[in-house]
């Protein structure tokens, strides 16, 4: 089994040695994967869609590992007993419905020892529920693939005192590692909104006008994100 480059880092982000909980698991790839190298001694793969499900389990079977990752059509951890698994990966949705699926659920997330996250968009939500949920990213990592920038975290359970409003939009632990990739992500951003800054200014109009301040703030936390790699 062949991960894509952005699961594979999320499956990295796993404890080894963990029972795993993937939720939304689609295809059932990354349990596969961890469980093929050794790295998980069992899965819960569990996705919403029969579809989804009846997928994963095709390729459960196709790599012989009935008897270690277990299928259950659930919505988010509705299935789940409390404390039946050790870490719980969600991947590859938005993070307003990752978000709803943690607070859904949010009475069986202390039976974790470790979430591990990848949302595909509104990663500081996301960053914003946990810290007052009680959880504290531990790990983070961001990898480019296909055309797009794909931020994932580690979190365990702890106080996660972020109080600078960059931390939240791209990550403390990726600004203090200088990840190469939210670097290049970063200036990506720029150029765009250096872009429709001038479109606006152009315009000359009062709605323009109003939504250009709006980019100025967002440029704002940009360029405060892009002197931290100085």
């Amino acid at each position: 089994m062949q991960l894509s480059e952005r699961l594979q880092a999320v499956a990295l982000l796993v404890t080894p040695g963990s029972r795993l909980a993937d939720v939304g698991t689609d295809h059932g790839y990354v349990p596969i994967w961890l469980w093929e190298r050794g790295r998980i001694p069992s899965a819960i793969a569990m996705d919403v869609g029969e579809g989804p499900l009846s997928r994963a389990k095709e390729h459960i079977r196709a790599h012989r590992g009935e008897d270690v990752i277990e299928t259950r059509l659930s919505d988010g951890l509705e299935k789940l007993a409390f404390g039946e698994c050790d870490s719980l990966v969600i991947a590859g949705m938005g993070g307003m419905l990752m978000k709803k699926i943690l607070a859904d659920g949010q009475a069986l997330l202390p039976g974790f020892r470790e979430l591990a996250l990848q949302p595909q968009s509104d990663v500081h939500e996301v960053r914003r529920f946990l810290q007052r949920a009680g959880w504290r990213i531990a790990d983070e990592e961001m990898v480019f693939e296909d055309g797009k920038y794909y931020p994932m975290f580690r979190v365990v359970q702890g106080v996660m005192d972020y109080d600078r409003e960059i931390w939240f939009l791209y990550g403390k632990i990726l600004l203090e590692r200088k990840h190469p990739v939210l670097k290049r992500y970063l200036e990506k951003e720029e150029r765009a909104r250096l872009q429709i800054a001038d479109r606006l200014q152009r315009a000359g109009t009062d709605g323009a006008f109003l939504r250009l301040r709006g980019i100025e703030k967002e440029l704002g936390f940009i360029r405060e994100a892009l002197r931290c790699f100085r």
